[in-house]
């Protein structure tokens, strides 16, 4: 089997099925991920150029389920093929937009089956966004074994 026929997102098919899939996938494990920056960031930058491609639209807003500081807060959702998501809102969303209140708990997105780097190459190929690797941070690995020090009971450490 061709690499072309087994990863049929990553070869220059940039479909809305395809695209919103990847979303979702992204949006799945930046909600886990242990540095999701990068991941979110992603996820609106793809889903603010769909918006001006009219390829996905906006629907209006929703109450945040997990607002900030307590306060009640709301986030824009957004349509893209057989999927919804969710975007932090402008100042002109709450003039242009509905509010739709609660978010209802029932809707779910479709399944699929791709993985987190597929989605990732489609994503990166739509935008242009790169990640940038980060440079691995001073892990117990780096430093030197230091041997520990044990004293006698009453002892200090001086």
């Amino acid at each position: 089997m061709t690499d072309d026929r087994k990863h049929p997102y990553t070869k220059g098919k940039l479909t809305i099925d395809n695209l919103s899939q990847a979303l979702f996938i992204v949006n799945r494990h930046a909600k886990t991920a242990p540095n999701p920056k990068f991941l979110y960031k992603l996820k609106h930058e793809s889903l603010k150029k769909l918006i001006e491609e009219g390829k996905a639209k906006k629907i209006g807003l929703h109450f945040s389920q997990n607002p900030r500081n307590s306060k009640q807060q709301s986030d824009v959702l957004v349509e893209c093929g057989h999927y919804t998501f969710h975007i932090p809102p402008t100042k002109s969303d709450f003039a242009e937009l509905p509010h739709l209140g609660k978010l209802d708990g029932s809707v779910r997105n479709p399944k699929t089956s791709l993985s987190l780097s597929q989605a990732k190459s489609v994503l990166q190929a739509y935008t242009g966004i790169k990640e940038i690797e980060q440079p691995p941070s001073s892990t117990p690995k780096n430093r030197p074994y230091q041997k520990p020090i044990f004293k006698k009971l009453g002892e200090r450490y001086t």
